[in-house]
């Protein structure tokens, strides 16, 4: 009798012992699972549309395979001039699967005061730019554009929270539509730090 009880608990035990093993199995597998969807989950600039600067869609999944740089714009700030760096670079590589993509914004110092038309004839008439320009939006505060929220939320991005801090600012997109690296107001659009990312491969 107390052969066949032994015999009962040994069975019982190792049941149970291969049944916990099981659970832990299943629960560490929900737990990669869990965190394959949150790594999967992170958003791409793909889903977003806007206006341009005519009132015309600008469809950001027109732009997959190739590498973007997003910036916010303004007419009347000490670094406007940035704007002949930009096109310059835009013209160089915009065959080689390079966009930029302009934001003009009134966030700091009230620098972008002009209408959609009148930045449009700003931009042509003193920089020749050619690179695609956004209807003025807001990228900061409560009224911040959608695109601005993917770009400066980690949450969204998946990289890295950032403020924009003034006229300026850039935004690397890689090929994915994901965020790859956020740079100052001050980093030149002809910097190696933009140029570099723009030729690796």
């Amino acid at each position: 009798m107390k052969k066949i009880i032994l015999l009962s608990c040994s069975v019982l035990l190792l049941w149970s012992c291969q049944s916990n093993a099981q659970q832990n199995s299943e629960t560490n597998t929900t737990e990669k699972n869990k965190k394959m969807d949150t790594a999967v989950k992170a958003e791409t600039i793909y889903q977003f549309k806007v206006k341009d600067l005519y009132g015309e869609e600008f469809d950001f999944a027109s732009l997959k395979g190739k590498k973007i740089l997003i910036v916010n714009t303004a007419s009347e700030c000490g670094l406007t001039p940035q704007y002949k760096d930009l096109e310059a670079i835009y013209k160089k590589y915009k065959d080689k699967n390079f966009v930029i993509v302009g934001f003009p914004a009134n966030n700091f110092g009230a620098q972008e005061p002009g209408s959609n038309q009148e930045i449009a004839k700003f931009c042509e008439m003193n920089y020749g730019v050619t690179f695609p320009m956004m209807s003025k939006i807001s990228v900061k505060g409560d009224d911040k554009n959608e695109v601005y929220q993917f770009l400066t939320q980690k949450s969204k991005n998946g990289l890295q929270d950032s403020e924009v801090e003034w006229n300026f600012q850039k935004y690397l997109i890689n090929e994915q539509g994901e965020l790859a690296k956020v740079l100052s107001p001050r980093v030149l659009p002809t910097d190696a730090a933009i140029v570099g990312w723009i030729n690796e491969k």
